[in-house]
């Protein structure tokens, strides 16, 4: 029998099923921008397998679609008082856009108008000074969007700069006082590394959205979150041998194991 100390015990013993009932994500998923050079041809394959699989575990799905990163703002601002937040037992937060190291873009962006939203926002919004409700739960992102410009090279990538393919074939496309944690009960997982960018399939949508819906569908029934992360990381059957991208965890202050299925 395999002994966890308290910290580590399964939320799978506690979760009721008023707190599935009640769960609900948003889901952002930005195509259509201003230039139209940067429209991401694809993306509503992505939103639509998102958004099936969210339902599938669950989860009511907030949808918003070609934001401005002020609209970002707003939207993630107003996600944090949702009412059924109080009762449900986890969020994700799905992004899906052109981004760079520390942003997502938002439709607006262009080289005179930077329209940045900070991946810190995120945080902040749906951390315990802002959204209380939350505290001690677990909240899942998601976040579809490059980190840099480098490129292990037809495949179209969401980096701003990278828009252009470079070579390769196929359709695809480069009431006492009570301290508490600023950051926890968070875990992220960012479409590829830093300083690198995130492949899309004009077709079928983005590799990690792909990989992500595949490996939830498979496995989310016995393993937790952590796990099915690092199986998403673990995917390599790539549809173009030349390229390459390895989705990252990041920021992951989880004390518990969370199961999306408690109980099977």
């Amino acid at each position: 029998m395999v002994f966890f100390p308290p910290q580590f015990q399964l939320l799978r013993t506690s979760t009721p099923d008023e707190s599935l009932r009640s769960r609900v994500a948003l889901l952002i998923t930005n195509r259509n921008f201003a230039n139209e050079r940067l429209t991401r041809k694809g993306a509503e394959k992505d939103e639509e397998n998102m958004e099936k699989l969210l339902r599938s575990l669950g989860y009511e799905v907030v949808k918003h679609n070609d934001l401005t990163a002020q609209r970002m703002n707003e939207v993630l601002h107003t996600f944090a008082e949702h009412p059924k937040l109080r009762d449900t037992d986890s969020v994700f937060v799905v992004i899906m856009s052109h981004g760079k190291r520390e942003f997502v873009l938002g439709v607006n962006h262009s080289e005179e108008n930077k329209d940045e939203f900070p991946v810190d926002n995120i945080y902040r919004h749906l951390g315990p000074q802002e959204c209380p409700a939350l505290m001690n739960k677990p909240k899942i992102i998601i976040i579809q969007a490059c980190r840099g410009g480098g490129a292990s090279d037809k495949v179209v990538c969401d980096d701003v700069s990278q828009q252009l393919p470079a070579n390769g074939g196929g359709k695809i496309v480069d009431d006492a006082i009570r301290y508490v944690h600023k950051e926890k009960d968070f875990i992220s997982l960012l479409s590829s590394t830093p300083d690198t960018v995130s492949y899309r399939r004009e077709d079928l949508g983005s590799f990690l959205i792909q990989y992500i819906a595949e490996v939830f569908n498979t496995c989310s029934h016995e393993d937790d979150i952590d796990e099915l992360f690092r199986k998403v990381r673990r995917f390599e059957e790539f549809p173009d041998n030349t390229k390459r991208q390895m989705p990252t965890k990041d920021r992951c202050t989880l004390t518990k194991r969370f199961y999306l299925f408690p109980g099977h």
